[in-house]
């Protein structure tokens, strides 16, 4: 059985929010990679959403330490799911995979240096590590624009965001190429500029009106500012 937090979370996959998410660092990395008949580890799979997704075309390997939400986990398309956490890599030869995902994991975690060393290591020469991470500057300009003043000043001043999943440490993009040698940054996107600064919770739900969004989201994801006051970044990395 869910506990309660998990429970809510799962509840927010279905906001507009969270399928905006999923559908704009989806849409940018078959934007970059042909996600198709690659062998894919998801880091931190959650329920499963990303890696029943791209089990369509490919071969995905999913590790989850939960096992709540493992046993509520999306799984209508064919994935292998392993229980437990980082030490679960040792398991994999070197050169494995073609694409890792970690997507709001590692800012949870403080071996977050370990662990990319580990996803270079089983990267095959030339694969692809895309990571999704908060971007401070972002959540500062939309508590600002919420007009939580006191939350924005709040974290000008050094101050953390916490979620359901507890206090989110947030680092640089620049540190996961410091961390592992192998690999380089090849893009730094934006994710979701606009649509969380939308304050109407009825327009969100409006098909046309995010299908609108989506695309001007698309388009601006590769340029500056926008990947500065970004809520999210999604950080490719190829593998030297």
């Amino acid at each position: 059985m869910l506990n309660e937090y998990l429970r809510n979370f799962k509840n927010k996959i279905k906001d507009p929010d969270i399928i905006m998410l999923y559908k704009l660092k989806w849409a940018q990395l078959e934007r970059y990679i042909e996600t198709k008949n690659l062998k894919i580890l998801d880091f931190g799979s959650g329920f499963g959403t990303t890696a029943n997704y791209l089990a369509k075309n490919n071969e995905v390997i999913a590790i989850e330490p939960n096992v709540d939400m493992v046993e509520e986990r999306e799984c209508e398309n064919k994935y292998t799911q392993i229980i437990g956490k980082y030490e679960k890599l040792n398991d994999f030869g070197d050169g494995t995979f073609d694409v890792i995902v970690c997507h709001n994991v590692l800012e949870f975690i403080s071996e977050r240096a370990e662990i990319v060393k580990e996803f270079s290591r089983i990267l095959k020469s030339g694969g692809v590590l895309s990571i999704v991470k908060n971007n401070n500057d972002g959540r500062i300009m939309s508590k600002a624009v919420a007009n939580d003043i006191d939350g924005a000043v709040d974290l000008l001043e050094g101050g953390q965001i916490s979620n359901t999943f507890g206090t989110v440490h947030v680092y640089y993009p620049e540190e996961l190429s410091k961390w592992s040698c192998d690999l380089k940054i090849e893009k730094i996107l934006s994710l979701q500029t606009f649509f969380g600064l939308q304050s109407n919770k009825d327009k969100k739900k409006e098909p046309l009106w995010m299908d609108k969004v989506f695309d001007i989201e698309m388009k601006v994801s590769d340029l500056e500012p926008y990947k500065s006051v970004s809520l999210f970044n999604h950080v490719l990395l190829r593998k030297l």
